[in-house]
């Protein structure tokens, strides 16, 4: 009997014209003509029997169905990865590929070290590094291995508690010197504050009470920790910092290092069933070493 399934190629094809906005931008995504692509996408929606988009002369449109479609597809797409990530090496091989997901801030400023250290042990290892301030799904296999600020909750997940961030307040010298230094937090509200556009869940949790980093009180909103970083960095104003990342510049000035510090639980997690991998087990414990003593870090 013939299989009239669709294949996870036309799945993939789909999935690019969803992501790039165009047939061509598609194509040109997937080393394909555009014609070819056009010919999955019509295919796909002969075999399922839908309209996956509305055609005009201005291009595709994505009708509702194509939208419920993009998760699942998307879940295809990170188990496609996840096998070829598996099948790169044999389990006892300490080669082959890990996806490795980690924070914008903790991928950019802490985790390049600690990679070049592995690397120079391990160079039959490739590493792919996916930063987002979203966690990604261990469970769907979005990556390998993760670094979060949250303890996971899901029982199928490997996971190592190694230590507390520091987080306290900083401004530049630069910033201090025009601005004065504010010794108590009422003298911070007539500072330049750097914070948040909007407020996460964990970052309400963290705030101090009584603190004046409230949303109407910045004169700097961003989402980006890099961002907020960066601002700090040029002298734009007052705001917070790993204190393992703010350390290593001098005219960083920590501010109220006594009465003001947040700490931020971190854990490195894998999926249960990578633990058969060695190339794994050994990047696993490489980041739960080096951020362990990363959070071992204070002024």
């Amino acid at each position: 009997m013939a299989n009239h399934d669709p294949s996870w190629e036309l799945y993939r094809s789909f999935l690019a014209v969803m992501r790039e906005g165009s047939l061509s931008a598609a194509a040109r995504m997937l080393g394909m003509t555009q014609p070819s692509l056009g010919r999955h996408v019509r295919e796909l929606e002969a075999k399922l029997g839908v309209a996956l988009f509305a055609r005009s002369p201005q291009g595709l449109t994505p009708t509702d169905i194509a939208h419920e479609l993009v998760p699942h597809a998307q879940s295809m797409a990170a188990a496609s990865a996840a096998l070829r990530r598996a099948a790169s090496a044999n389990h006892d091989d300490i080669r082959g590929v890990i996806r490795v997901t980690a924070s914008e801030m903790v991928g950019t400023e802490v985790l390049p070290s600690m990679l070049a250290d592995f690397r120079q042990q391990h160079p039959g290892i490739v590493i792919e590094l996916s930063l987002s301030n979203q966690s990604e799904d261990l469970l769907r296999r979005d990556a390998d291995i993760a670094i979060r600020m949250v303890q996971p909750t899901q029982g199928a997940l490997v996971a190592r508690h190694v230590g507390k961030v520091a987080i306290g307040l900083y401004a530049h010298q630069r910033y201090i010197k025009v601005n004065g230094r504010p010794k108590t937090m009422d003298e911070l509200v007539a500072h330049a504050l750097i914070g948040f556009d909007n407020e996460a869940p964990y970052i309400r949790s963290l705030r101090p009470k009584g603190s004046p980093f409230v949303r109407e009180n910045f004169a700097l909103r961003t989402d980006s920790d890099m961002a907020a970083l960066a601002a700090i960095r040029a002298g734009y104003g007052i705001g917070f910092a790993q204190v393992g990342i703010a350390r290593r510049d001098p005219k960083l000035i920590r501010l109220m290092p006594d009465s003001l510090e947040l700490n931020l639980d971190t854990w490195v997690v894998m999926h249960e069933d990578l633990r058969r991998s060695v190339r794994n087990r050994k990047l696993f414990d490489h980041l739960a070493g080096g951020l362990g003593a990363y959070t071992q870090l204070k002024d």
